[in-house]
Parts: structure tokens; sequence; C-alpha cells
């Protein structure tokens, strides 16, 4: 049996001592708390007092340039920068210039909107990270799918696309449109 450290348990800086800081604006003990959006750590002193920090700090990248690179658009550099929805490369002149390089995962054949028939159906991340695929010509088409489309007429009702959808039985192809019940295995 090994002995067990007794310095453990005496440490000035033990873990559970950080639990128990004070709050910098009122100097009241400050807690864990949850919310819809999750936890963080705020004043006991609350409603006086509504400081309140993240629970978990995240990294935030400084924007950095791409020496010699070049907007397509303006001219200036591009920089990896981070937004919202991760980490992109857009033009240093932003507002100005608002171009965002597309990823590889963009670089595939145009599928066009079965509503509309003028657009394209383009990859969209929703706020909650979630892929979506929706009409370019949003908003006069609000046409959208939740799973990847294929360019394939359906060949029951004849609707334009039908969506590529991963099950237990592996990979099926299935129409969007909701009257009809098309399904057929990948091959």
């Amino acid at each position: 049996m090994s002995k067990i450290d007794q310095q453990l348990f005496t440490a000035h800086e033990h873990a559970l001592e950080k639990a128990y800081e004070q709050c910098p604006v009122c100097g009241s003990e400050l807690s864990v708390r949850h919310s819809k959006h999750g936890g963080f750590i705020g004043c006991n002193n609350y409603p006086n007092c509504d400081y309140t920090r993240p629970l978990v700090q995240h990294e935030s990248i400084e924007t950095q340039v791409i020496e010699g690179s070049q907007c397509p658009d303006c001219g200036h550099e591009l920089a990896v920068k981070s937004g919202r929805f991760g980490i992109f490369i857009g033009c240093t002149q932003y507002p100005i210039c608002q171009h965002i390089e597309k990823t590889a995962a963009d670089n595939h054949d145009p599928i066009s909107c079965p509503q509309c028939q003028q657009g394209n159906l383009e990859q969209r991340t929703s706020r909650y990270g979630k892929s979506f695929y929706a009409c370019n010509h949003y908003p006069k088409c609000k046409f959208l799918v939740n799973y990847p489309p294929v360019a394939k007429a359906c060949p029951s009702c004849g609707f334009g696309i039908l969506l590529e959808r991963k099950g237990a039985g592996g990979n099926r192809l299935e129409c969007p449109n909701k009257p009809c019940k098309y399904k057929c295995a990948v091959d």
C-alpha cells in the first residue's frame, strides 16, 4: 500500500480555496451559478451586485495577417480571424470589404434550388453550430433542408433534389417533398 503525501492536504493554494473568491466589485463571496446558457461565476450579493464572469475562459486568437495573400475583391491582404462560428480567413479591410474565403468543403458542384429555380443551395451553419442547406437567394426564397442535397430528381414525384441521410441500415436517399415517401439505399 502506498503512503499518502500529507502536503497535498495542507497546501495554501488548495483547489477548493479558489471556489471562495471575493467579488472584485463589492467584496462578497463568488460562487458557481447556472443558467440556460451554461455555468458562470456570479456574486452572492445579487441583485445588489451584478458581477459575473464566464466559468471557463475561452482563448481567442489574435488576427494574423497572411503575408503575400491578396483579397480578390479589394486587393488588400487576407488574415486568419476568429468569429462566432470559429476560425476563418477574411479581408483585413473589414467592414469596408466583407470578403471571406470559402473552405474546401464549399467547392462542390452547385445544386440548383428546387423551389425558386434561380438560386443554388449552399451549406450554412446555424447559431447553434448545426449545418443546414439553404437557397442563396434568401430572403426572396426561404427553401432549406437539414441534410446534404443530391442533384438527382425524385423518381417517384419528380421533385428537383434528393437528400442523403445516414441511418442504422446505412446511407439512403430520401425525397424532401413531404407527401412523397420515396426512399432508397445508396450503393
